[in-house]
């Protein structure tokens, strides 16, 4: 009898559920956003609910996974109140094999990068269709301010990059998304401390320098952990 091949969605609930073993029970952690994380925030509550964790809080990256966090009763605490947390669990638009990713898919790269920033251990969790040799197939996130984008489109055009506004969406923060395409990013720490220099740019979607230590990734075999 042939075994059926494992959905996208059975792959995010592997690692969600494969993350757990890296929440250090009793601690506030770091929470991110996006699908994956929708899942790892359901484990977490069951494992919580079952006496299997304690988790007395957690610092969110979005006010989408903030309503997911107070939905299940886990209690949401300001990024301002927390000098450190031991982990922060993660998605990744894209992530190469030395633990560089890239995200803001879900708009929410600034709030991400602050929490990360906070972390001891980022640890990111994603389907093996997020693997990649290197970075750019996924088109780069960049929050920007309003006036700034016009000047950026036309510095991306000189690396070569298409950088487009997102239709109809603006950061938690307030602020609009460029999504960049065609760029060939092999050199991530070099490209991310470029951009961040450019006047206009809030945060680029680049996470070289708050790369992964370790990547739970879903594969058709199971979760695969890489250690970076």
């Amino acid at each position: 009898m042939t075994t059926p091949t494992p959905t996208q969605d059975q792959l995010k609930a592997l690692v969600a559920d494969a993350a757990l073993a890296h929440v250090p029970s009793g601690q506030v952690i770091g929470v991110g956003t996006g699908s994956t994380v929708d899942l790892f925030i359901d484990a977490l509550a069951a494992a919580v609910a079952a006496g299997r964790l304690q988790v007395p809080g957690a610092v969110s990256s979005s006010e989408r996974s903030t309503r997911r966090l107070q939905g299940h009763g886990i209690a949401v605490v300001e990024a301002a109140t927390v000098e450190r947390l031991a982990v922060y669990v993660d998605g990744a638009d894209e992530i190469d094999r030395h633990g560089h990713m890239i995200k803001g898919g879900g708009a929410a790269l600034t709030r991400e990068k602050i929490v990360a920033d906070l972390a001891a251990r980022f640890v990111c969790i994603a389907d093996a269709s997020k693997l990649v040799d290197v970075l750019g197939r996924f088109p780069l996130p960049v929050e920007a301010v309003a006036m700034a984008v016009p000047q950026l489109v036309r510095r991306f055009a000189a690396l070569g990059g298409r950088a487009v506004p997102r239709e109809g969406v603006l950061t938690d923060n307030g602020h609009p998304i460029l999504d960049v395409h065609g760029l060939r990013i092999a050199d991530p720490l070099a490209m991310e401390t470029e951009i961040n220099q450019w006047p206009g740019v809030l945060t680029v979607g680049i996470f070289a320098r708050h790369r992964a230590q370790v990547c739970l990734l879903g594969t058709l075999q199971g979760v695969q952990t890489l250690v970076f």
